[in-house]
């Protein structure tokens, strides 16, 4: 898989994870930006322009993405709508613009814009009806902190701190996370896999602002390869990240600081 090239150094951090985000979406379900674009209506060059942070990604993109791999968009337009907020305060563009508009005079109607248009017409049924005051979507996003992770095609999208309950933030025994808590780790192998008794996930996408037992669990597999995270109280902090990173690179895998599938296999090994 081709590696990503660094955002831009002025993009702001919240438009930086949503496009982090979506990035990891397209690679997980293995679409070219070609093969993206003929199944959204957006052409490879407008893809390759959001991905890479050149250009605000436009709402119904994100929906067509999500849709295009199978996962509830839900928590991404959360992002999104966090990130648009942050664009009209600064009085930059908000990226509402449909398929194609930004493709050039010559774009010729592509395969799958038909989907897009119904894609777009469904905006308003993926998160935009329960509204908090204040016009931000009622997802627990406070002071701008954003942790929706994205799974990967045909799984849940996990919530966050303060979000929508999920299986990041309450165990298999009912125990649920909070923030400020420091959790033991006692790792045992079952089944031929490594568990510290947090969580038994194998392919969420963890990263900075990402919070909950999954972190916590995380945290206590580092611990154990001998990659001290500095704490097991299930925050992602810069600790963590350097942590991974050590792991990573001491296994030979792609070295981003983030825990995806592949650091998951190593922390489980």
């Amino acid at each position: 898989m081709a590696r990503w090239a660094e955002l831009p150094a002025g993009l702001d951090r919240r438009e930086r994870q949503l496009v982090v985000q979506l990035r990891r979406l397209k690679d997980h379900s293995g679409l070219s930006l070609a093969a993206l674009g003929a199944r959204t209506g957006y052409s490879r060059s407008s893809w390759d322009r959001y991905l890479g942070g050149r250009a605000p990604v436009p709402r119904a993109a994100v929906i067509g993405l999500a849709e295009v791999c199978g996962v509830d968009p839900t928590r991404l337009l959360a992002l999104h709508e966090v990130a648009t907020e942050h664009r009209a305060a600064d009085g930059h563009s908000t990226g509402t613009a449909q398929p194609g508009a930004d493709s050039g005079p010559a774009a010729a109607p592509r395969r799958g814009a038909p989907r897009a248009a119904g894609t777009a017409g469904r905006a308003a049924a993926h998160g935009g009806g329960r509204r908090a005051p204040g016009g931000a979507l009622a997802l627990g996003f406070a002071a701008g902190l954003t942790t929706g992770l994205v799974s990967g095609p045909g799984t849940r999208v996990a919530a966050g701190p303060g979000g929508v309950e999920g299986p990041d933030l309450v165990r298999p025994d009912g125990a649920r996370w909070r923030r400020g808590t420091e959790h033991p780790c006692e790792v045992r192998r079952a089944g031929g896999l490594l568990h510290a008794g947090h969580s038994r996930e194998r392919a969420a996408y963890l990263d900075i602002n990402s919070a909950g037992w999954h972190v916590v669990e995380a945290q206590c597999l580092l611990r154990h390869h001998g990659f001290d995270p500095g704490s097991s109280d299930g925050l992602y902090r810069p600790a963590v990240q350097a942590a991974v990173r050590r792991l990573q690179a001491d296994r030979r895998i792609p070295v981003d600081g983030v825990v995806g599938p592949d650091t998951w296999g190593e922390l489980r090994r």
